[in-house]
């Protein structure tokens, strides 16, 4: 195969990782053939890499960066026991008057540049607010938030007292909130009453309310105003009072391990899982992972959209801790069409543009046109992921961007707040393959003995520990559960739940979850061939499909599909669809049926809901499949449930 897109001399030799690699060979003495050679090291003297990471970015700190990893272990994994940062601290060491620190843009059109100045005093005067509240380190500070300014400012003051930050996106409902603010007990409240998305606005007072009368344990309530409902008077401290003083930012050095917020599992088959990751691990996770795989520096630009419900959000930051301007979006990326996003990005001089990689695909189907009229001029890097990236879609990307332009996807998860597999500027792009496993990240992919395999699709699995790996689940007595989320199938090797593939080049493809397999006739694939396939055909705008596997019965395998406005699921269309599979898997993976749906369930980070669906269609009642406020288009639901009942009835 040849490759996409190749760097070239300049690229490389202006890369983060090729001044990492300098500075190794000067300072460490550590010289590397090549980018593996590098990784090995990496993965096999952890300890020693990491602190490298530590030095390299030069973190302030207080004690010693020795030992590294005192127990070398997984669950149980011990950090930099002797040594004490924040994470604000490096966020704001490089505060500057050359460059605004954030720029925010919504569906209004309305573009905001933020200071640097201004976002630090915003954030000392909210810490001051907090310490007079009584608020101290390992109290927990919630907040129910868009992606607006606001939950950057009201996240770093959390961080800069050592206070614990937990965020739900404002379009997750009463249930799905209390189920994981509940949880973690937490002190403060931070809220907004409405929000904009798609062109609407969508009135949360019910839902804060609730919230509110559900969550015993808060004793200050901040209210967010907006300008889109009444502001009424009852209790609350307003936002604008608790930012407003002029108080300068102190922050307190802390432990390696201490927490630094609590994110979620999805919550649409169970109980969320309240995932706790470090000051520390996340600190030097987010600085490798920004610098040296996205190339990230302070002069750029770097905008991922997302929404607060999802991980990226908390990824995004990471350009504030490698000192970058970040570019957030607050609404719909399709509203009021596909060149939305694209607008804001030229508007606020994106040099790194980052998304969902359906976003990407619905895009090229609808026939836009990024750079039209000379836009985006300072794009240089492309991100993606939530789910595979089509090759089709890698390679309309690069048409559409040039070669001066290099795509970077990434796969990783809320588990571990960052990435296994993602990119390097220094190599060459492969359409449909990620470039390289993440420096520190010993990943394999094993297969059903637990072997690792090249070239063949197996388990992903992590076999060293990484710094930002959670640090415990909260309020789960004795590690139990998070033994069991990760280190039970393969003691002492963490399962991530992903099919993968290790090429023999060093790439890395993703092929889905592993739980959602299809297993037709004993051939196992994972659902993203088959997604591949079918949303390549112009007219099928998003796929989903479910393998059910009955005792004593023939399997039955349906695909649901999304059809393009204006295009129709008739005999011609399903043919082709066939012929799709038929080539680009085999024939034993041909669907059983062929059906239309006006959407595909999504969980809020945008992944097909298909374990759910599976269980609804194999009979299973929808109260005990899926949490509906814990997914992005509950009404999607809807006509599952009456297919599955009409099913049932068929016996």
């Amino acid at each position: 195969m040849e490759p996409l897109w190749m760097p070239d001399e300049a690229r490389v030799r202006g890369a983060r990782i090729t001044d990492y690699r300098s500075w190794l060979a000067g300072e460490r003495g550590l010289c590397f053939a090549d980018y593996e050679a590098l990784r090995q090291w990496s993965t096999t003297d952890p300890g020693a890499f990491w602190q490298s990471v530590w030095s390299y970015f030069d973190v302030p700190h207080s004690g010693a960066l020795v030992p590294a990893l005192a127990r070398r272990e997984m669950p149980g994994a011990a950090w930099f026991p002797n040594a004490q940062l924040n994470y604000a601290e490096q966020v704001f060491r490089h505060a500057t008057a050359a460059r605004p620190a954030i720029v925010m843009g919504d569906e209004t059109g309305r573009i905001e540049e933020i200071a640097w100045a201004e976002l630090e005093r915003r954030v000392g005067a909210l810490a001051g607010t907090l310490r007079n509240a009584g608020v101290t380190k390992g109290d927990r500070v919630a907040a129910y938030l868009p992606n607006r300014v606001d939950a950057v400012v009201a996240f770093l003051a959390t961080a800069s007292i050592g206070a614990v930050w937990s965020l739900c996106s404002t379009d997750m409902g009463v249930a799905s909130v209390v189920d994981r603010f509940r949880q973690i007990e937490p002190k403060v409240l931070i809220a907004t009453e409405s929000y904009r998305f798609g062109g609407r606005v969508f009135d949360r007072r019910d839902v804060v309310s609730g919230m509110r009368a559900q969550l015993p344990s808060v004793t200050l309530f901040i209210r967010v105003p907006s300008a889109d409902v009444p502001v009424e008077i009852g209790d609350p401290v307003d936002w604008h009072e608790a930012t407003a003083r002029d108080a300068a930012l102190a922050t307190e050095r802390l432990p390696f391990d201490h927490p630094l917020w609590v994110v979620y599992s999805s919550g649409t088959t169970g109980m969320p899982k309240p995932i706790v990751h470090g000051h520390g691990g996340i600190v030097l996770e987010h600085l490798k992972l920004t610098g040296l795989h996205n190339d990230i520096r302070p002069e750029d630009r770097f905008h991922w959209y997302s929404s607060t419900g999802w991980i990226m959000w908390n990824c995004q930051m990471g350009g504030l801790l490698a000192g970058a301007t970040i570019l957030l979006y607050d609404g719909s990326p399709g509203h009021p069409d596909l060149d939305a996003l694209w607008k804001f990005a030229d508007a606020a001089g994106a040099t790194f543009i980052g998304s969902g990689a359906a976003f990407y695909m619905n895009c090229m189907k609808a026939g836009v046109v990024p750079r039209a009229n000379g836009r985006l001029p300072r794009v240089r890097s492309l991100g993606s992921t939530g789910s595979p990236l089509s090759s089709d879609t890698y390679a309309w990307l690069q048409r559409e961007f040039g070669d001066a332009v290099w795509i970077s996807p990434i796969s990783g998860g809320t588990d571990i707040a960052s990435a296994f597999v993602g990119g390097n500027c220094t190599m060459p792009v492969y359409a449909g393959e990620m470039q390289c496993r993440c420096l520190g990240a010993r990943v394999e992919a094993w297969n059903d003995q637990g072997k690792a395999v090249i070239g063949e699709v197996g388990e992903l699995v992590c076999t060293e520990p990484m710094p930002s790996m959670p640090l415990y689940f909260w309020n789960d007595a004795g590690g139990r559960r998070y033994r069991e989320s990760y280190f039970d199938t393969f003691p002492g090797a963490w399962r991530h739940g992903d099919w993968i593939e290790i090429t023999p080049r060093g790439g890395a493809v993703i092929y889905g979850r592993s739980d959602a397999t299809i297993n037709r006739h004993g051939i196992r694939m994972g659902t993203s061939e088959l997604y591949r396939a079918v949303e390549a055909l112009p007219e099928i705008a998003d796929s989903l499909v479910v393998d059910l596997e009955y005792l004593g019965r023939e399997s039955y395998m349906p695909l649901f599909v999304v059809m393009r406005a204006g295009d129709v699921l008739d005999d011609a269309l399903r043919a082709r669809i066939v012929a799709a599979i038929r080539t680009a898997l085999t024939p034993k993976h041909v669907p059983s049926e062929i059906l239309e749906v006006a959407e595909v369930p999504r969980t809020l980070s945008g992944k097909k809901l298909e374990v759910p669906i599976k269980r609804l269609l194999l009979g299973e009642p929808i109260d005990r499949v899926v949490n509906r406020d814990a997914v992005a288009n509950p009404a999607s639901m809807d006509w599952f449930v009456r297919f599955a009942a009409a099913r049932a009835r068929l016996g």
